[in-house]
């Protein structure tokens, strides 16, 4: 399916450049995070291949491959073509997941947003707090009417319907 021509965001929307709780701040994915990410991926591996459906990511990722990775994320939100933010926590010292806001590829949304949290965190319960974060800082900040959440609050068969 062909992108649309228009913006992902509106020119004149001022991207949030943070997020921040107790618990955590989402800020700008760079290619600065490549170790602390690298090794928040590793260390949740296999979490990762629960929540994204039918891949193997992130096997065979290397410290090279990531910063190649985190460059893409990091140049897509400066041009606002896709937002990619880290999660870490408030004294910065650890990475704690991601978010990815990216423009839907299902008729009917206007965004696609995916997030996972680091594997050792999941039972704490960071997971379904980010999740819940993260839809009220859209539905507040973000000009999204009906952003998507595959997985969560759209189940995995019907999103592939879709």
């Amino acid at each position: 399916m062909a992108q649309s021509a228009a913006p992902f965001v509106p020119p004149e929307f001022k991207v949030p450049e943070k997020l921040e709780t107790k618990e955590f701040r989402l800020r700008m994915l760079t290619v600065n995070d490549v170790i602390k990410d690298f090794d928040a991926v590793m260390s949740s591996a296999e979490h990762l291949r629960t929540i994204w459906r039918g891949g193997s990511w992130p096997d065979g990722l290397t410290i090279e491959q990531n910063l190649i990775d985190l460059g893409w994320h990091q140049k897509e939100f400066q041009t606002r073509r896709s937002f990619a933010y880290t999660v870490v926590t408030p004294s910065e010292s650890h990475v704690t997941g991601c978010v990815y806001i990216v423009p839907a590829r299902k008729p009917g949304y206007d965004a696609e947003v995916y997030l996972w949290a680091r594997q050792s965190e999941l039972a704490g319960g960071l997971e379904s707090t980010l999740y819940a974060a993260v839809r009220e800082w859209l539905a507040k900040e973000w000009p999204f009417k009906k952003p998507a959440f595959p997985g969560r609050d759209v189940d995995w068969d019907t999103w592939d319907e879709i």
